[in-house]
């Protein structure tokens, strides 16, 4: 559904994005991370049609996005950073205002607004200033102007700003039923939100991919050992060294809450069974003992600070 291709962008002398590439299969969900200053606003400027590139190309649904630009504009509705809110406006007004901005044919425009309400979860709001809104419904009737015009593709940057965790929650909701019928390109610093939003992640640092997979298969590729986590009731003073005594244990550190190790192997040990084992025959209270995979966190802090020296 979507091709970017060696997209680059200068601002002046300054390089804002270099050889930038991915594509999202139609019906997918694609989180788009990256640290501040790191392209993703000004990738999705250049997708959306607002902003022109230095080189590359960008194609959705096989139109290009430079050189079919209405139609391409057509097939996309982008929610901002900031929200494009008139607060003087009632909702249904607001919306209705950008159905035929977008060129919704006017017999069709009713029925278009009350669909987008439907999907963005605030027909209870209709008639409501939209200046009077709570910054939850504000979000919402942003991206209900994004549906409007029944785009196949969403682009959502940052659509949980600002929101408190409620509204989050039900944001991230909405935006996973709206994946059922649209592809979506979802820009965001809340890495819990796209682990449990998005089907594939493209992380940007310093304006280049640096990663492209699921957010397991990237845990899997950056993982240098097994980690199995235990919690003891009654762990005794010299704990970690028994447990670095053990066969196939590489390391031991502490982990929260009080009680509670990461043991970490070589790639396919399990030492589940001898640690158990340790833990039975010295009496230390045994109430957890799970594997732990590496968290998008992890991930994300390994491949944006590496560069820097710092590992993750």
């Amino acid at each position: 559904m979507i091709q970017v291709e060696n997209l680059t962008k200068f601002y002046g002398r300054t390089l804002a994005i270099q050889d930038v590439n991915f594509s999202v299969k139609k019906g997918e969900i694609l989180g788009f991370l990256g640290p501040n200053a790191a392209g993703k606003t000004t990738t999705l400027r250049i997708m959306t049609g607002f902003l022109g590139a230095s080189n590359g190309t960008v194609k959705v649904d096989g139109y290009d996005v430079f050189d079919d630009a209405l139609e391409v504009r057509r097939r996309i509705g982008y929610l901002p950073e900031t929200v494009p809110l008139y607060p003087e406006m009632r909702v249904r007004e607001y919306l209705g205002f950008f159905a035929a901005l977008r060129g919704v044919p006017r017999a069709q425009r009713a029925s278009r607004v009350d669909d987008a309400m439907r999907k963005a979860s605030i027909a209870s709001v209709a008639d409501k200033i939209v200046g009077r809104l709570s910054k939850g419904f504000r979000q919402r009737v942003g991206i209900g102007q994004a549906l409007v015009h029944d785009p196949p593709v969403l682009v959502l940057d940052e659509p949980t700003i600002g929101l408190d965790p409620r509204q989050i929650i039900e944001t991230r909701r909405l935006i996973r039923g709206l994946g059922k019928n649209h592809t979506i390109i979802l820009s965001t610093h809340i890495l819990p939100e796209v682990s449990m939003t998005c089907d594939r992640v493209v992380i940007i640092n310093r304006g280049r991919v640096v990663a492209e997979d699921t957010p397991q298969g990237l845990a899997g590729a950056l993982s240098k050992s097994e980690r199995t986590l235990i919690r003891l009731l009654r762990p005794a003073n010299d704990v970690i060294a028994r447990l670095e005594a053990l066969d196939g244990v590489e390391k031991v550190r502490r982990d929260q809450p009080a009680g509670t190790y990461v043991i970490e192997t070589a790639l396919g040990a399990d030492v589940r069974e001898v640690v158990a084992a340790a833990a039975v025959e010295n009496l230390w209270g045994l109430v957890e003992l799970r594997p732990v995979a590496l968290s998008l966190e992890d991930v994300f802090l390994h491949l944006t600070t590496e560069e820097e020296g710092v590992s993750a």
